[in-house]
């Protein structure tokens, strides 16, 4: 995916689904968990020190596993780099949930199967595809069966 640094400090600084200052650890070795504020914006999380309002990182909430590793900890790995694992310890069990459950719906899977369910009530509602009026009815990524590469 491309995108510019302009742009993704642009969103960064959207208002979030959900945020909040929670323990963390990226995918280095020795890495050990530190205070972030972490913010979901539509389908990026982003992580900043808790001191600054730059981001340090953001995740792409793509092809991507959202796991609950413990009672107060879940986990974020892509599926083409497993190695690639971060790490979130919330402050209670109920905290971790609400994480868990808000970033699965973030995913793009999550967006685009919804999408697609939508797409299809609002079609046996009215007889008509709502994508047609924008010329994108026929890609692939809205179809069931297919998987964007």
């Amino acid at each position: 995916m491309r995108y510019n640094e302009r742009e993704l400090l642009s969103l960064a600084r959207q208002p979030a689904e959900k945020a909040a200052e929670i323990r963390m650890s990226v995918p280095k070795k020795g890495s050990v968990l530190k205070k972030r504020l972490v913010k979901l914006v539509v389908n990026f999380l982003f992580y900043f020190r808790t001191d600054e309002a730059e981001p340090i990182g953001a995740l792409l909430l793509e092809h991507c596993r959202i796991t609950k590793e413990e009672e107060n900890v879940f986990s974020i790995s892509f599926i083409e780099e497993p190695e690639r694992k971060y790490c979130f310890e919330c402050a209670s069990e109920e905290q971790c949930q609400e994480w868990v459950e808000a970033l699965k719906r973030a995913s793009y899977e999550f967006l685009r199967r919804s999408l697609i369910f939508y797409r299809n009530e609002i079609q046996k509602m009215t007889g008509k595809d709502p994508l047609e009026q924008y010329g994108i009815s026929e890609e692939a990524r809205f179809q069931l069966g297919t998987h964007r590469q």
